[in-house]
C-alpha cells in the first residue's frame, strides 16, 4: 500500500519487501527463503492501477501462465489499511476469501507493520503472503516458471542480453519509474526542480536511444521494455499533471510516443491497461496532492491506437515466439476503460 514517504521533505520509496522467492526446485543459492513452483498453488494479487503490479500482469500474459498462476484483481483505490477486493462479488476474492490483501500479510506475520503492496503472491492453501518483491517476481516468472510457459512464449530475459537489460532497467527504475514519484511527492521547491530535471534528462536519453532502435535491448521485447512501458502509459493521464512532470507530454516526444504506441498495440501490453483505474487510483488516493479528489475526464486516448511506424526499425515483438492468445474472458479490461 505504502508507495513511499517524505524524508527531510524529499521522497523515499518504501523498499522493505518480503524477499522470498518461488523457484523451480524450491531453493535459492543466495540463501533467501524459497518456495517450489507448483501450478495452482499460488495467487498473484494485483491492481491494474499500479505500475509495479502492471509489470507482473504483462509478464504473466506474455508467458501464458494464466492456467497455472491465478490472479486476484483489487480495485483502484485503497485506504490506510490495504488494497481491497471490492471488484469481486461480495467484496471478497473468490479464491482466498479475503476482503483485504492485508489479511494475507497478517496471516503470515500477525504484527506486520510494513507496506501492504501489490503485486503480491499468496500461498492459497495457507492463505499467507509469499512475496511482494516486485522486481524479483517478474524475473522468476521468466526463469523459474519456464516449464509452464506457453508454446511460443518470448524469452524476456535472454542470457546474452542480461547484463544490458539489468543496466538499462536500473537506470529506468531510478530515473523514470521512481523519478515521476520524486517529482510528485517532493516537499520542497528545490527538491521538485532537481527531480524534474533528472526525470527529463532521463527521458531525453531514452528518446535518443529509441530513435534508432525499436526496443530498449536487442531486437524483441524484454523485461526492460515491460518496466519502462508501465510508466510511459501513465505519463499523460497522470504524471504530467498530477505529479507536475509537465515539461512536455509523452505525445510530444516522437520516439518515446511511437515506442509506447508500438508496445500498447502489442498483445499482452495494451490489453492489460485500464485507464479508468489508473486515473482513479492516483487522483483519489493521493489526497495530499489532490484534496478535492476530482478525477479528470482527459486526456484524449485515441492516439494510442494510431499507426506508429516502428516496424521500419526492424525486429519483432516476440522474436522467434508468437503473440499470446486473447485475454481470458474474466480478465478482459472493460472496453470503456481502454483507448478507443
Amino acid at each position: 500500500m505504502a508507495e513511499g514517504s517524505y524524508v527531510e521533505d524529499d521522497f523515499e520509496r518504501d523498499t522493505a519487501y518480503i524477499e522470498d522467492r518461488i523457484t523451480a526446485d524450491g531453493t535459492d543459492p543466495s540463501g533467501r527463503r524459497a518456495w517450489p513452483v507448483e501450478p495452482g498453488r499460488y495467487r498473484l494479487v494485483v491492481s491494474r492501477a499500479c505500475p509495479w503490479a502492471n509489470r507482473a500482469i504483462i509478464v504473466r500474459r506474455l508467458l501464458g501462465l494464466e492456467d497455472v498462476l491465478g490472479m486476484g484483481v483489487c480495485g483502484p483505490t485503497h485506504d490506510e489499511r490495504s488494497w481491497t477486493f471490492d471488484l469481486d462479488p461480495g467484496g471478497r476474492d473468490p479464491v482466498l476469501g479475503y476482503e483485504r490483501l492485508q489479511e494475507a500479510f497478517l496471516a503470515r506475520y500477525p504484527d506486520y507493520s510494513k507496506g501492504i503492496t501489490v503485486p503480491a503472491v499468496v500461498d492459497v492453501p495457507s492463505g499467507r503472503v509469499v512475496t511482494n518483491d516486485f522486481p524479483q517476481i517478474t524475473l522468476d516468472l521468466s526463469l523459474e516458471w519456464r516449464e509452464h510457459h506457453r508454446d511460443g512464449a518470448p524469452d524476456l530475459y535472454p542470457e546474452p542480453w542480461r547484463d544490458e537489460i539489468d543496466e538499462v532497467s536500473a537506470f529506468v527504475y531510478e530515473d523514470v519509474n521512481n523519478g515521476v514519484y520524486r517529482c510528485g511527492f517532493a516537499g520542497r521547491q528545490a527538491s521538485y526542480e532537481q527531480a524534474y530535471d533528472r526525470l527529463f534528462a532521463a527521458l531525453d536519453r531514452l528518446e535518443e536511444r529509441l530513435t534508432e532502435r525499436r526496443y530498449l535491448v536487442g531486437d524483441h521485447v524484454t523485461e526492460a521494455d515491460v518496466r519502462l512501458f508501465t510508466t510511459l502509459v501513465r505519463f499523460d493521464p497522470v504524471y504530467h499533471g498530477h505529479f507536475k512532470c509537465n515539461r512536455n507530454k509523452l505525445v510530444e516526444m516522437p520516439a518515446l510516443w511511437g515506442y509506447a504506441r508500438d508496445l500498447y498495440q502489442t498483445p499482452g501490453f495494451g490489453d492489460t491497461i485500464d485507464f479508468e483505474h489508473i486515473k482513479r487510483h492516483y487522483y483519489v488516493v493521493h489526497a495530499d496532492i489532490n484534496p478535492t479528489r476530482i478525477v479528470p475526464k482527459g486526456p484524449d486516448l485515441s492516439g494510442w491506437t494510431t499507426p506508429h511506424g516502428r516496424e521500419a526499425l526492424g525486429g519483432s515483438p516476440f522474436g522467434e515466439g508468437t503473440p499470446p492468445p486473447p485475454p481470458r474472458p474474466d480478465e478482459v479490461v472493460p472496453v470503456e476503460h481502454r483507448a478507443a
